[in-house]
């Protein structure tokens, strides 16, 4: 513990040299961190991160790292053996260059520039492309599932075509290795920030300190689309949000006139308090593919559902933007294509201006819309191998997994939930050749237990946000059954009685986990 304080002590005192404060006024000399921030530990929010050294106000700048401090595949080459290698390869990617460029920097060890910054750097990342196929096939859900795949065969298409290059750049045996590629393309994907001469980003230390917040938990945020779809609604919002900084979707950027990145204050921050970045609006999936992590209340998280060829053929909205809102809800554009759907062909064109404003179109078409979405995430649901009780349960079973030092406990574990845990044990057993001791002293074993969690959370939540639109939609349709006042609306409530019947039926206790 005391050589790790050590550690972290004589890199900021290194970032502090380079120019990098959080600071003005005054610059420490020992430190780069003080007056605004201050390195901390939230077990609860993303492990070691930065937390406010005084109060903060919103808007505030809390820390300016200097150009001459990044690392970028700009700074790293001008190491004139790396520049003229990379001119003999010249249908490398920026991101594949920049990935490179760690690696090089990696194998130079305590000669390199950035060897106090590199060695802070995390030793893995749970990002999609280093999911094994036991930890891919876990996560259920088709799209996820297809999202996984392709992200490592990317990330080994990637890898073999960088290998030339550095066997040239005689790079040591192990960092040419795809675990190697893994790890630096995943420094790459969740630690770069943009910057606007180079697409790959650029890695800055002391900046990648922060944790993500998404955007949407801030007050005043312009997260809501829905709000802002309501007609008058717009005209209700404090002005006061329209400042400067509410305008700021990520709470960071290259300034030119300063030549730094400066990074400014989210909100107003109590002291202690941890201070978050925000990278951008990434649904679930796409925090695990390009981060690591996912987060249980994502306002920016999107559930996609099978929908009929004949959906996507009769509306111009992308496939991306039909989608259910972790709130259960529709997004606008699925409900303007579900409605334009179900409407009779013949009669589309004159209410497709209705439907594309995100007006209801009849009472009728809302009700069958609402309907036909319920039935759909129930299929959706009865499709998958387990349960949200049975995932909930699982869960359990794998925070044991991650406490246990003991390969006893481990069979005990396994034993007592069967199922997946057996299957997990048997995957990784049929892998390695190795037996269950094996298995809990390896660490590689234990990121894969930790990735495995990581997919397990991700269907949960989907299945979770399903049962959530089926409420939604039942609730809906008996609001809409309530406006109804003539002889054919009560034929529409005697629907109502069966899809709710059909849909109690079908979620019982065992599937909403309540």
């Amino acid at each position: 513990m005391e050589q790790e304080q050590g550690e972290l002590d004589s890199f900021l005192k290194w970032a502090a040299e380079l120019g990098i404060s959080d600071s003005l006024q005054s610059q420490n000399p020992n430190s780069c961190l003080g007056h605004c921030l201050t390195v901390s530990h939230f077990p609860h929010g993303g492990g070691r991160g930065l937390a406010a050294a005084r109060d903060l106000r919103r808007g505030e700048l809390v820390l300016r790292v200097p150009k001459s401090a990044l690392l970028t595949s700009e700074s790293v080459m001008k190491d004139e053996s790396l520049s003229l290698a990379l001119k003999r390869h010249p249908s490398l990617t920026p991101t594949q260059i920049l990935t490179v460029c760690l690696l090089y920097e990696i194998n130079k060890g305590k000669s390199s520039w950035w060897h106090p910054y590199l060695i802070h750097l995390p030793r893995s990342y749970e990002i999609l492309a280093a999911f094994g196929e036991f930890e891919v096939q876990a996560l259920q859900v088709d799209y996820a599932v297809w999202a996984a795949k392709k992200a490592v065969t990317k990330a080994k298409s990637q890898w073999k075509e960088a290998r030339k290059l550095m066997e040239e750049l005689k790079l040591k045996p192990k960092l040419l290795t795809l675990k190697a590629w893994l790890w630096a393309s995943g420094t790459i994907s969740s630690r770069t920030l943009h910057i606007p001469w180079d697409e790959a980003g650029c890695l800055c230390p002391v900046g990648d300190l922060f944790n993500y917040a998404a955007p949407g938990e801030e007050p005043n945020g312009f997260e809501n689309v829905d709000l802002l779809q309501n007609g008058d609604a717009a005209d209700d919002m404090d002005a006061g949000q329209f400042d400067a900084p509410s305008w700021r979707l990520t709470d960071g950027g290259f300034e030119e006139d300063v030549t730094a990145y400066c990074f400014y204050a989210r909100k107003n921050y109590k002291m202690g308090e941890q201070v978050l970045l925000s990278y951008g609006t990434y649904a679930n999936l796409e925090l695990l593919e390009h981060y690591g992590f996912l987060l249980y209340e994502n306002p920016n998280d999107k559930v996609f559902v099978p929908l009929e060829d004949d959906i996507y053929s009769s509306t111009s909205w992308p496939k991306d933007s039909l989608y259910i809102h972790e709130t259960g809800k529709p997004s606008f554009a699925l409900l303007s294509a579900l409605r334009l759907w179900a409407t009779p062909t013949n009669q589309r064109r004159s209410v497709g201006h209705l439907a594309y404003s995100g007006s209801q179109l009849s009472l009728d078409n809302e009700i069958s819309i609402m309907k036909w979405t319920s039935n759909n995430c129930l299929v959706a649901l009865k499709s998958l191998p387990t349960s949200i009780e049975e995932d909930s349960l699982l869960l359990s079973a794998i925070e044991k997994f991650q406490d246990y030092d003991d390969p006893v406990e481990w069979s005990k574990t396994a034993l007592s939930y069967g199922g997946e845990v057996c299957a997990f044990l048997e995957a990784f057993d049929q892998q390695n050749g190795k037996g269950s001791v094996d298995l809990v002293s390896s660490n590689r074993n234990r990121m894969s237990i930790d990735r495995w969690k990581l997919a397990v959370q991700w269907r949960l939540r989907y299945k979770k946000v399903l049962v959530d639109c089926i409420s939604y939609c039942c609730k809906r349709i008996n609001s809409l059954s309530d406006q109804s006042v003539s002889a054919q609306d009560g034929e529409h409530l005697g629907s109502l009685e069966l899809i709710t019947k059909v849909n109690g039926m079908s979620i019982p206790q065992s599937l909403t986990g309540s």
